[in-house]
């Protein structure tokens, strides 16, 4: 319980605009494949107010030229914000967000990274 308080008022505090570190808060991610659980985990360490593509993030974990792959990933992520996901983006614009490249996904990505004071 006393974890959950927690993450309820640092979440609240990052919707304010403040930066906040979540790498403390436990995910469980045994649902998904050991690429799925490389990509979510690397994404855990993309910083606040940062950015990096695709194509870095597959890079990153050894699978230069997996970005399709990556997105995929991307897309099951169980925890938007605890592992930003939103700070992954396309080499030619915003990419999608929560598995999807609706206006209203892509609109809630944009507001996530404005929040941090990223420009787009």
């Amino acid at each position: 319980m006393e974890d959950l308080e927690l993450l309820c008022r640092e979440m609240l505090r990052y919707l304010k605009g403040e930066q906040v570190d979540f790498s403390w808060c436990k995910v469980d991610l045994s649902h998904l494949s050991d690429f799925e659980k490389d990509v979510l985990e690397q994404t855990r360490h993309i910083p606040y107010g940062h950015t990096i593509t695709y194509g870095e993030l597959a890079a990153l974990i050894g699978r230069r030229g997996a970005s399709r792959a990556v997105g995929s990933a991307l897309s099951k992520n169980p925890y938007p914000i605890i592992i930003p996901c939103h700070r992954v983006v396309s080499s030619k614009g915003m990419g999608g967000f929560c598995g999807s490249k609706d206006h209203e996904s892509l609109s809630l990505k944009r507001k996530l990274l404005e929040l941090e004071g990223v420009k787009i």
